[in-house]
């Protein structure tokens, strides 16, 4: 779909001093495919990590796994996270009404809650009053019941899992106070250029409560489309759970080849041994000979009606492979460090010093968009939530009624 002019922010002045509304990207689509996305979900209260879950209709696992937290610690679900933490929560991003969002959110009213609680505390921004309200057919947003099971729509996008045609997973990121593109941008190891092409921006100027899509570099999976895990992918430095928890497959640091074995919580599950072989999932054998070095692989290739399927490969290489790096696990926080404490892993890079990783340099960015106008294959545009025409003429109004106003003090 060829790009469009992205839409001006507009402002909605009813008097001094002007007030902004914050703006989301937004990409077109059509059809009913999805993809696998992340939402930048900040903590409103300490919740534990089943009630995180709950909020978003999402596996407590796979939230673990997706910040790289221990999921071998006892009673893990229940572990209390602390208020004003940072979590990327995995959501399947769909096509719905044209646009890509996710849809699969439920929430059950209580007593004291209003839309706007919903959205901006609740949610932490990434959804607004107005869009809730639409999307259950709410004609009077003051009358909300106890007990209301809410449709929550969220963003999300999916730009073919690419960015710069490699493998790529996209985060919802709610902009905070005194946050800056390039601040953004060296927090999840990108470039201004490539957030100004994903979401469509003329300049990388940036208010608190925008939506950006925050492109994070991935292992995207080969499984066939019959599998019921088709198309998972995983950001770099995080982990995904799969196959009934059975297997876990990771990304990064070392390369941004996915790589699976067995999860730490497998019990009743199907063989993971390559046939004709006895080597188990995630197994690698290595062999030097004149020649380079054969190399002896058992890889996970997707979970079908129950089973796990396993690829036994061999191949010949110039020199034979070091240990698989896999990303860093934490403990499951208690409290909140700084803002980028569960931001993603640096970059893969060529060479490791001592298990450490050297400090990456910038991911490779898009062609610079021209000021007004997307790139390539990007969203149709941003827009506010109050674009609406009768929201264009009451700033026209006001503006009319200001500018009068000064003439005649004048």
């Amino acid at each position: 779909m060829a790009a469009r002019p992205r839409f001006a922010l507009l402002l909605l002045v009813s008097s001094l001093p002007l007030l902004a509304l914050s703006k989301s990207t937004i990409e077109p689509c059509s059809g009913s495919d999805s993809c696998n996305a992340l939402l930048g979900y900040t903590l409103y209260a300490d919740l534990k990590v089943s009630e995180v879950a709950a909020l978003f209709q999402a596996d407590p696992i796979a939230i673990l796994t997706a910040n790289s937290i221990d999921i071998s610690v006892p009673d893990v679900e229940n572990h209390i996270l602390p208020s004003g933490l940072f979590l990327k929560i995995p959501t399947l991003c769909s096509c719905s009404d044209g646009i890509r969002k996710s849809v699969s959110t439920r929430y059950k009213t209580r007593p004291a809650d209003t839309l706007a609680s919903i959205a901006s505390s609740i949610y932490s921004g990434l959804v607004s009053a107005d869009q809730i309200k639409e999307a259950n057919s709410i004609s009077d947003p003051s009358i909300i019941d106890a007990g209301q099971n809410l449709v929550i729509p969220l963003p999300c996008t999916c730009f073919n899992s690419t960015d710069n045609l490699l493998p790529a997973v996209y985060l919802s990121y709610v902009v905070q106070v005194d946050d800056t593109v390039p601040a953004i941008a060296a927090r999840y190891f990108t470039t201004v250029t490539d957030i100004m092409n994903v979401n469509a921006m003329g300049s990388p100027s940036v208010r608190d409560g925008d939506i950006l899509a925050i492109p994070l570099p991935a292992c995207a999976s080969v499984f066939p489309r019959y599998a019921s895990d088709f198309g998972l992918i995983v950001a770099n430095g995080s982990y995904a759970i799969t196959a009934s928890h059975c297997v876990q497959c990771s990304c990064g640091p070392g390369n941004l080849n996915l790589y699976c074995t067995p999860a730490s919580l497998a019990v009743s599950c199907s063989s993971m041994q390559c046939r004709n072989s006895n080597l188990m999932l995630g197994n690698v054998t290595s062999q030097p000979t004149s020649a380079g070095c054969n190399v002896t692989s058992c890889a996970y290739g997707g979970f079908v009606n129950g089973t796990i399927l396993t690829l036994l490969s061999t191949s010949l290489q110039p020199r034979c492979p070091g240990g698989h790096q896999f990303p860093e696990v934490i403990q499951p926080p208690t409290t909140v460090i700084h803002e980028s404490f569960l931001a993603p892993s640096p970059s893969p890079t060529s060479s490791q010093s001592g298990g450490t990783i050297k400090t990456p340099s910038s991911h490779p960015g898009g062609d610079l968009a021209l000021p007004g106008f997307s790139p390539a294959n990007g969203p149709a545009g941003s827009t506010s939530d109050a674009s609406s025409f009768i929201s264009s003429l009451f700033h026209f109004l006001s503006i009319q009624v200001l500018c009068g106003a000064i003439r005649f003090m004048l």
